[in-house]
């Protein structure tokens, strides 16, 4: 008895200790966006001290307590915040997006842009700028556009899948549409016009700088962005014990009490429109989606009620990182963001799976 009261004490210690480690990188991801946030909202052609932004920042919710510079006060909320805020909510939404289509299809390759979500925005896009077709008119065309094709794809991706909801029917079925749409931007923009197919590969870039909380929207779209993510990962937290059995198998999730096929329905459901209502503003930003659960995976490892938040995190910071090197490296022209997470992601992807032993499950 003693024996068995020692081993079960020490597996106790063991666990408590690695869930403390776990939530000691959440909290230090937490502080580093933070920092990462003001000395973004810092950066510019504007000299801002970092005390100064803190100081602005803080002064919105707690009027007359800070010595505030108003000409720093209106850089930071009226010009700079916006992208920040922007940053933020897009890197932790794609990174989410991410991990839950790693989850409920069990393949380490599993994406927003791997699954062909992102092709069809572009073609959305595309079908806007060139041939000025849509389902709204006016300037938020392209928005609207992006945002339906990226639905679209999704739900040909649920449309394959509803006789056989395997995990390869899904991705090959995304494989497919996104070879599908890739080829259907190319002859949109063989037929364009040289100004129509520049502006296109410029939205394919991906851009932070269409940020605002001011368009005729309650808040612009960081607004629409911020109710996409509050509505949908609150579920998906929730669910962070059904992806974990997920990993075990199917058979043995269904044996636990999972409803495998409605989670893997309905997360990919949520992971799309969580990716559509990113994208359609920012277009194409690669690699986060991919390359942020992977990071976290290794640090904190593969359970979901501590992989969620952290890829939430990761997501931000690697995306406002990225962000802030695009607004100095060649200051003071500004690179589209997409050009440098990809950048950043090609070696980091390639040192993880250089580093990577085992499985990912």
């Amino acid at each position: 008895m003693t024996s068995e009261s020692s081993i079960k004490s020490s597996i106790i210690k063991e666990y408590t200790g690695l869930t403390r480690k776990k939530l000691h990188v959440i909290i230090f991801l937490s502080l580093l966006l933070i920092f990462l946030a003001v000395l973004s909202a810092s950066i510019g052609s504007a000299d801002v001290s970092l005390k100064e932004t803190y100081f602005a920042i803080l002064e919105r919710f707690f009027p007359d307590h800070f010595d505030v510079n108003p000409f720093a006060y209106t850089v930071i909320w009226e010009l700079r915040l916006e992208r920040v805020l922007m940053g933020v909510l897009a890197g932790s939404g794609l990174a989410i997006a991410g991990v839950v289509m790693q989850a409920i299809l069990k393949n380490p390759l599993a994406s927003p842009y791997t699954l062909g979500i992102a092709s069809a925005a572009s073609f959305g896009a595309s079908l806007a700028i060139i041939l000025g077709v849509g389902i709204v008119g006016g300037a938020h065309i392209i928005i609207a556009n992006a945002f339906l094709f990226s639905m679209v794809a999704a739900l040909l991706i649920y449309g394959f899948s509803l006789r056989k909801t395997s995990t390869e029917t899904m991705i090959l079925a995304g494989i497919a549409i996104m070879y599908l749409f890739t080829a259907m931007v190319a002859s949109l923009q063989y037929v364009g016009e040289a100004e129509e197919v520049q502006e296109v590969v410029y939205w394919m870039f991906g851009s932070l700088g269409r940020a605002n909380w001011s368009s005729h929207f309650p808040y612009g779209n960081i607004g629409i962005i911020s109710i996409a993510l509050g509505v949908t990962i609150p579920y998906l937290f929730l669910k962070s014990w059904d992806f974990n059995a997920l990993g075990t198998g199917d058979e043995t999730a269904k044996s636990l009490g999972v409803k495998v096929e409605w989670i893997r329905i309905s997360c990919m459901f949520l992971a799309a429109l969580i990716t559509a209502s990113i994208i359609c503003f920012t277009g194409t930003i690669g690699f986060i989606g991919l390359v942020c659960p992977h990071i976290t995976r290794m640090v904190i490892g593969s359970d979901h009620r501590f992989l969620l938040p952290g890829s939430c995190l990761t997501g931000a910071v690697l995306l406002l990182s990225a962000d802030t090197l695009a607004r100095v490296v060649v200051a003071p022209v500004i690179l589209p963001v997409g050009i440098v997470t990809s950048f950043m992601g090609v070696p980091l992807f390639v040192y993880l799976l250089m580093r990577q032993r085992g499985g990912y499950w």
